[in-house]
This record gives structure tokens, C-alpha cells and sequence, in this order.
């Protein structure tokens, strides 16, 4: 399983060469030794969408992988979660209202922890997908930047499945546009921004992502 992970590693950062976004393997359908062969093939962020499991899951790897790896959290979080995430991972890139992003800092400062987030912005405006719309986000970015144990890096987006070329590199680039116009209108840095996924990789690339979630894509050992 390494070699293979190792190939579709190679490949993958061959063919985002020019924009050297992070990849992040989401790992959330593998289990702990394919965690394991994915940190051997030179994989350092791992991202999960369930809590509990996700806790299990990390607390069997070997101390050296849990201490050199880092850990992002991309489903969607239940305030109910939120202290046993805060335990787990270092990134959140799914907060999608104001409340939870008021209850994971309530959960960090109890921890004495500054806990870093995304904001999930939904500009599809799809219904089944969290997250704030375009307009929304704006209403609620200046409360959110100052809660007290928080710190958002960036901002995050799920695009359609089955969205053509065309329509992905409008919905990335938009992506970019309101991360740019959120630092300029509340004067602050965000350095990250987490989009695309194994179909769609590329082009999030070309459009500025700085994170891609990558599972399928880079875990598929089949000749």
C-alpha cells in the first residue's frame, strides 16, 4: 500500500507543481495502519469528519506519527463535539455559524487553548451543504474574529458534485474574492484557504487554494 500511495502522492504533486497548495489526506473511510502507510510515503496532515471515531483512530498511532502529524477536522462539527474535538485536532475547517464558532472558543479557553479555524462558507447555495452564505458571512465575520480563543486562518468551501470546469473555477475563484475582500474590510490576515477535493484538486489548485482534501484520490490502490 505505500508504494501505491507514494505513486499517487508523486503524481498529484507533479500536477500542482506550480501552486504547492498542502495536501491534507482525508482518512476518514481508512483506517489506522493506512494512516501509518500515508505518514511513511512523506503525508504529515490528516484530516477526519467524525469526532469519536477520528479520536480512536489517532490514539493507535504510534507517538512519533501523533506528535510530527497535524490533524484537521472537515465535517460538519455538533457543538455537543466540540470539547472532544478541541482535544483532537489543531485545525476546525468546518465552522459554519456563529454559535459553534462561540462554543469552540467557550471549549478553548477551558483548555487554555487558541483553537484554529476555518469559516465554511456555502457560495452554492446548496441546500443540503452547511455553511454561510455569501452575504451572511459578512453580517458575522467581525463577531467571529473577536471571540477571545479562536483564531481563523482562512476559509473553506465544498464545491458541487458533478459541477462542470467552468462552474468549479467560478465557485473557487469567488472563494478567493471574499477571503481577499473579509481581510480588507476587517483588516486582518488569513492565510489558508481549504478547497478541493480528489475530483477536483486541479483546478482548486489554479485558484488559490492553499489545502486540499485529498482521499479517495491518493489512498486508491487498485492497478
Amino acid at each position: 500500500m505505500y508504494e501505491k500511495i507514494k505513486q499517487n502522492l508523486l503524481q498529484i504533486q507533479e500536477e500542482i507543481a506550480p501552486y504547492r497548495p498542502n495536501i491534507i489526506a482525508v482518512t476518514k473511510y481508512f483506517d489506522e495502519n493506512s494512516m501509518q502507510e500515508a505518514y511513511k510515503a512523506g503525508l504529515r496532515d490528516f484530516a477526519e469528519s467524525r469526532v469519536i471515531e477520528a479520536s480512536e483512530k489517532i490514539n493507535k498511532l504510534p507517538k512519533e506519527i501523533k506528535e510530527n502529524s497535524t490533524f484537521h477536522f472537515i465535517g460538519h462539527l455538533q457543538t455537543n463535539k466540540v470539547k472532544k474535538a478541541l482535544e483532537v485536532f489543531d485545525y476546525i475547517h468546518s465552522v459554519d455559524s456563529l454559535k459553534l464558532a462561540e462554543k469552540i472558543s467557550e471549549e478553548a479557553e477551558k483548555l487554555a487553548k487558541v483553537q484554529k479555524i476555518l469559516i465554511q462558507i456555502n457560495n452554492a447555495g446548496e441546500e443540503q451543504k452547511y455553511g454561510f452564505s455569501k452575504e451572511e458571512i459578512f453580517n458575522k465575520f467581525g463577531e467571529i474574529i473577536d471571540l477571545k480563543s479562536i483564531e481563523v486562518v482562512g476559509v473553506m468551501n465544498m464545491a458541487p458534485l458533478g459541477a462542470s470546469d467552468a462552474e468549479l473555477t467560478r465557485l473557487f475563484s469567488e472563494i478567493r474574492e471574499i477571503k481577499e475582500s473579509l481581510e480588507k474590510e476587517f483588516n486582518c490576515k488569513m492565510n489558508e484557504i481549504s478547497m478541493g477535493m480528489s475530483q477536483d484538486y486541479k483546478i482548486a489548485a489554479r485558484e488559490g487554494s492553499t489545502m486540499l482534501r485529498i482521499g479517495r484520490k491518493l489512498f486508491n490502490t487498485e492497478e
